[in-house]
């Protein structure tokens, strides 16, 4: 399909039907919801990723490839290149009413940790962690521009490159450019679908860049990061799916950038 520029995401894109549709338990992709929640869960407990600040790069309305970043990260940057997207997440960020319910997500998270009582104490600490909510444009060599910030020691990213990418050329340059704002031996987490080529929300479709395992390894590591960690959830049932997105698979990803030359 043709790509979906900024503008038509700018106006068109509905966070709560993409919350509906996307991020909601129950609606037959609790085992892709599931996968990321576990590798997230993993990566993060490890030890091996944390430090002062992280960036999350196209979080889009959703906060829940953040429970348990927050655990191993000072503070949080969310950022988004849509208003409304930005103004769904200070909603939960200010608990204003008619937010979105995160809490299934948190349960879910909180039981990995060993507790699932403890989902509120969760949000709490997810909210206290998120320091700024601001702009972000991949397509920018930094896209965080205007706003000029030191290199940080983690970003992670969440379904973003590929929706924002019209060609794997594009997806390369958004890469390098994100990867400006990350410290040399810092790390990447990267979270995404394979073979998608869109994806429906409410009434709107939305192109989506179709990629395969091999394509993202080697992009990653052209960018100047040794793989840490790739792991691909395959859909069970990918039939089941095609209404509201084609994509056949899940990936999660951790690298580590390396010091330049």
């Amino acid at each position: 399909m043709t790509f979906t520029g900024g503008d038509v995401y700018q106006f068109s894109f509905e966070p709560r039907d993409y919350l509906t549709s996307f991020c909601s338990f129950g609606k037959g992709r609790d085992d892709i919801l599931n996968f990321r929640l576990q590798k997230c869960f993993e990566a993060f407990k490890s030890g091996d990723l944390g430090g002062d600040v992280l960036i999350d790069i196209g979080t889009g309305p959703s906060i829940y490839q953040l429970l348990s970043a927050c655990q191993a990260f000072k503070s949080i940057i969310a950022t988004d290149f849509t208003d409304k997207n930005r103004q769904e997440l200070e909603k939960w960020l200010k608990r204003e009413p008619g937010a979105y319910d995160w809490s299934d997500f948190s349960k879910v998270v909180c039981e990995l940790e060993g507790d699932r009582e403890k989902w509120r104490e969760k949000e709490e600490k997810l909210r206290s962690t998120i320091k700024h909510v601001l702009r972000c444009d991949v397509t920018k060599s930094n896209p965080l521009d205007p706003l000029v910030i030191s290199p940080v020691d983690g970003v992670i990213s969440t379904l973003c490159l590929e929706t924002a990418c019209k060609d794997i050329n594009n997806y390369r340059s958004a890469l390098r450019n994100i990867t400006s704002l990350l410290k040399p031996g810092g790390h990447l987490v990267l979270i995404g679908v394979l073979g998608d080529s869109f994806y429906k929300v409410g009434q709107q479709t939305f192109f989506c860049l179709p990629l395969d395992a091999q394509t993202v390894r080697g992009t990653v590591e052209d960018a100047g990061y040794t793989i840490k960690e790739m792991d691909v959830f395959l859909i069970p049932d990918v039939a089941s799916h095609l209404d509201i997105t084609d994509s056949y698979g899940n990936f999660f990803l951790v690298a580590r950038k390396e010091a330049q030359d």
